[in-house]
């Protein structure tokens, strides 16, 4: 992968390469996910702060809210805004990162679009962006 004029020690993990004219990538203030929890021997309330791991960055981010529990095998909403989450669970939530990272919605880039959210050495849920509230 070779970029005219960049050097290879200016691309950092976590860099994200965009078309700067149709659709430029940018920064997210927060965004909304779908996520599944597989394993968290605890509940999982707002205010809980994993790192995700989303294309190659590795950033800690804040579930901010949970705005609803799903069906898994519907996806139909059970609940709104529930107070917390246990394993085999599916939620609409909204993310915060804690640092400047950039990701896309699922449906138009997937491979921006999926992460990990990793704790205490383990997987902890995986998920998908629906939306994304950028920064301008």
């Amino acid at each position: 992968f070779n970029v005219k004029d960049i050097s290879v020690k200016d691309i950092k993990r976590g860099f994200v390469a965009s078309d700067s004219k149709n659709d430029p990538a940018r920064e997210c203030n927060n965004f909304t996910a779908q996520v599944l929890i597989l394993y968290h021997p605890n509940l999982i309330h707002a205010g809980y702060t994993p790192v995700l791991d989303c294309h190659t960055a590795h950033i800690a981010c804040k579930f901010s809210e949970l705005k609803a529990k799903l069906d898994m095998r519907t996806g139909k909403e059970i609940e709104e805004n529930p107070k917390y989450l246990k394993m085999n669970e599916t939620a609409i939530i909204v993310i915060t990162p804690t640092k400047p990272m950039c990701v896309e919605v699922f449906s138009e880039y997937p491979p921006l679009g999926r992460f990990a959210v990793r704790d205490m050495k383990n997987t902890v849920a995986v998920g998908v962006i629906k939306a994304i509230d950028k920064k301008i």
